[in-house]
């Protein structure tokens, strides 16, 4: 069963801990930990210079806060890799939206960002101004197409559809700025923090996908 609050227990835990992200290139090895969405469920991932997951049936994610110098990105650009893919979904479907691999980014208001650094969760659960994106490879979605989060507060998350479930691998360019516009409206804000995630446990089916050469600007 997928958590209800699932974008706002990412948001806090990405505000609760540092890491040793650095601009332009960001590595999969330092700064990284997986966050389970269930006692009993967890994906296996792999991190290092590309960052590699194995789902069976289970779901988590792994993610990582950035720094001051990274929160004014505007763009970005990564490699992925699926080997095995789940099965077309919906994505707008809740309990029914698994996805090969997706890839998150949080923005919270500039004028916000070095408050919420050290929120606490009570502080930052239900908080009306978070914003998270995350493209997806997965879904029966045309590429483009932002989907909204059934999860998490109305209007706080969306979902870019990349690529539709299947296998392969493929470079990814992305207009960060644009895309928040189109999902939310006005400016992004500052970017805090990344995230990979895996799921695979509403199909019972598995996953093996890579992410790697991931590029802010």
């Amino acid at each position: 069963m997928k958590d209800p609050m699932r974008p706002a227990l990412l948001l806090t835990l990405l505000l609760a801990q540092a890491t040793t992200a650095s601009a332009g290139n960001i590595s999969f090895g330092n700064g990284w930990q997986e966050q389970r969405l269930s006692l009993f469920s967890s994906n296996d991932y792999r991190f290092g210079t590309n960052l590699s997951l194995i789902s069976k049936g289970s779901v988590s994610i792994a993610w990582t806060r950035l720094p001051q110098a990274d929160w004014g990105t505007s763009s970005a650009s990564w490699t992925w890799t699926v080997d095995q893919s789940v099965p077309a979904t919906n994505l707008a479907q809740k309990g029914g939206d698994d996805r090969n691999i997706s890839l998150y980014f949080v923005f919270v208001p500039e004028r916000m960002a070095p408050e919420l650094e050290g929120a606490n969760i009570r502080s930052l659960l239900g908080n009306d101004d978070v914003r998270i994106m995350q493209y997806t490879w997965g879904g029966n979605h045309a590429k483009g197409q932002i989907i909204r989060s059934p999860y998490g507060p109305p209007g706080q998350g969306v979902t870019i559809a990349l690529r539709q479930a299947g296998i392969g691998s493929h470079r990814e360019s992305v207009d960060l700025a644009a895309d928040y516009s189109r999902a939310f409206g006005g400016n992004k804000g500052a970017l805090v923090g990344l995230a990979v995630s895996g799921d695979s446990d509403d199909t019972n089916s598995a996953i093996r996908a890579a992410i790697g050469d991931l590029w802010l600007e």
